[in-house]
């Protein structure tokens, strides 16, 4: 049976998801990675020197730790999606939906609160490592690409919202079913459901011999007499 229109629309919605959903996913390691290399500069820096980092009315080095629990989360999102997208299980689909959408919450909330209060470096705890400082430095320095980099990510986003709502609407996989169940041997098609072979023997009258071969019986019988 050749394959619907709606199953072939289905296909290639399936794999635009998991295409555009590893773009995110490769943001996630790339976050990881640096999470990474400034813990681990961090403590080669810290190594068996009693600062102010590591003192114990020392304030947390949260920058480092939430930069890789982002990236932890983004790899999450993106193998939810991928099952979401290989299963087209109602629910699947919902809880990578809602994981999508408390990200554009996050993210246009820490937007508007840098846009709209002058002030906003007084939200963020202190960040004794200095990353933090390094890092808002490196976005008013390279404000433009920073910014194409920020809104390709939030298409990205964007796009895989709108592909898992299209792959919802489009429903699961229609099962294929045959028009006859008699028109396909038992060989060619084993997973017909309730299908049982067809008995060896077939069930009738019981046969009696003919009236002629018991009358040329009894003719040889006075013959041989």
């Amino acid at each position: 049976m050749e394959p619907s229109v709606s199953g072939m629309a289905r296909s290639c919605i399936q794999s635009l998801l998991k295409l555009v959903n590893s773009l995110i996913g490769m943001v996630g390691i790339a976050m990881i990675l640096y999470g990474i290399w400034m813990i681990r500069d961090w403590q080669r820096h810290t190594h068996g020197d009693p600062s102010p980092f590591i003192g114990p009315d020392s304030p947390p080095p949260w920058f480092m730790y939430t930069f890789l629990a982002l990236g932890v989360t983004l790899c999450f999102i993106t193998c939810s999606g991928h099952i979401a997208a290989e299963t087209v299980n109602g629910c699947c689909l919902y809880s990578y939906m809602l994981f999508i959408f408390l990200l554009f919450v996050l993210e246009a909330a820490v937007t508007a609160d840098v846009f709209l209060n002058h002030d906003w470096e007084e939200d963020f705890p202190v960040d004794p490592t200095g990353y933090f400082m390094d890092f808002k430095k490196f976005i008013k320095k390279n404000f433009d690409m920073c910014k194409l980099i920020g809104l390709s990510v939030v298409s990205v986003q964007g796009l895989t919202l709108l592909l898992a709502m299209i792959l919802k609407a489009l429903g699961p996989h229609v099962e294929r079913h045959y028009d006859s169940d008699d028109d396909y041997s038992p060989d060619r098609v084993p997973l017909l459901r309730n299908y049982a072979p067809p008995p060896s023997y077939s069930v009738g009258d019981p046969k009696y011999k003919s009236r002629n071969d018991s009358w040329n019986l009894r003719i040889n019988d006075k013959i041989n007499r």
